[in-house]
């Protein structure tokens, strides 16, 4: 198994890598404080930045990133139901619906099959601008779903693949114009193309450890290129269905509303979060030794390969950014940028950043958004503001 990237082994990487000329990158390095640079405040956040606001959520800060991968102890955490304890030698998988063997399944059972690895970064689907805390990219291990499946054999007529974790918490339901207070537990659900495919991972460790228990120890569902609503920590059972499931955090919450123009006419689409929207965002401005600037960021995807990645500094032209070569090697991780910022003057100005992916897709604008209603302003471009002295 790959051991934690460090700080170290990010330079000595990246520059290995771009010194074979990949991707026709110029070299990076990792931009590493040291004594003779200074970080430059942003006027837009607050000098500290409470990390741990309540014992079900905690954030990162983005300005301290200084390697690939997060601390598993500094990833970023939220739920609605707490934090169920799990006795992980008592704990079983179920299986159950249209399969053809119902299964319950050990930690043990699950560690003895054939695992994968898969570098993933993502962010709660509420995760916004300035702070953009809730985000962080790890290391995981798990069992392929599909190899879970293939196991219980899935019937022809499933269409509908749900997913439960332990966690749950009474909630109030109208039915025909009355209320019911009854318990749910967190739930989301994936259609059988996506289910069976190569991509969703059973994991049961990050970063080269067990789960903890805010990370749903000891198992949790992974969607590569996904927000964090559908990667159901605690898993406890997967069941199988044909028709469509309707819980409230997969028919209620996290759901995004837009207008559509349809035969000539605008109509309102909601639709379910599911894959991350392209975004980047400037975590941290250094003043170098020798009086130019490093602007360093981050961008978050669904996987999809990026074209190029720009910044603008106040009003001026967009200029093309030196992509790290270390990180396009994990197809879901983060992906870093660095821009050299000569000549800055004194005073306020705003710092904005833009990706755009292999198919084209621009980063949003606010602009791109003003004859929409959407609840996806988190992965617009975002300008951070300074002042240089």
């Amino acid at each position: 198994m790959t051991k934690q990237t460090t700080r170290r082994d990010m330079i000595k990487g990246s520059v290995a890598f771009a010194g074979m000329g990949v991707l026709g990158l110029p070299e990076w390095a990792f931009p590493t404080l040291t004594e003779d640079q200074t970080v430059v405040r942003f006027t837009d956040l607050p000098d500290e930045i409470v990390l741990a606001r309540t014992p079900d959520r905690r954030i990162i800060d983005i300005r301290d990133i200084d390697g690939a991968i997060t601390p598993s102890d500094q990833f970023f955490t939220t739920q609605h139901y707490g934090h169920p304890e799990i006795d992980t030698a008592a704990y079983r998988l179920q299986v159950s619906g249209l399969v053809d063997q119902p299964l319950s399944l050990s930690l043990a059972d699950l560690r003895g099959m054939t695992s994968r690895e898969l570098v993933f970064g993502f962010e709660c689907s509420g995760n916004r601008g300035p702070v953009n805390g809730l985000s962080g990219n790890g290391r995981w291990r798990g069992v392929p779903l599909r190899a879970v499946l293939e196991r219980a054999g899935v019937q022809a007529d499933a269409r509908e693949f749900v997913f439960f974790g332990a966690d749950r918490g009474e909630e109030e339901v109208e039915f025909r114009g009355r209320p019911y207070t009854v318990e749910q537990q967190y739930g989301r659900s994936i259609q059988r193309d996506q289910a069976l495919s190569d991509e969703p991972l059973l994991a049961y460790s990050l970063n080269d450890e067990p789960l903890s228990t805010h990370q749903g120890r000891p198992l949790r569902l992974l969607m590569p290129g996904w927000y964090g609503a559908p990667n159901v920590k605690w898993l406890s059972e997967i069941h199988v269905r044909e028709e469509p499931y309707l819980g409230k955090y997969q028919a209620r919450w996290y759901r995004t509303l837009k207008g559509e123009m349809i035969n000539g006419e605008m109509k309102w689409v909601e639709t379910a979060i599911t894959k991350m929207q392209l975004k980047s965002f400037v975590a941290r401005v250094t003043r170098e030794s020798d009086g130019q600037h490093n602007v360093f960021g981050v961008v978050m995807h669904d996987g999809t390969p990026l074209r190029s990645v720009e910044v603008q500094v106040d009003d001026g032209p967009w200029q093309p950014a030196t992509l790290d070569p270390a990180t396009f090697s994990e197809k879901y991780g983060w992906k870093f940028f660095n821009y050299t910022w000569d000549g800055a003057t004194p005073g306020e100005h705003t710092v904005t950043s833009r990706a755009t992916d292999a198919n084209g897709n621009v980063q949003a604008t606010a602009a791109d958004l003003e004859a929409k209603l959407t609840f996806l302003e988190h992965s617009l471009q975002l300008g951070r503001t300074l002042v240089i002295e």
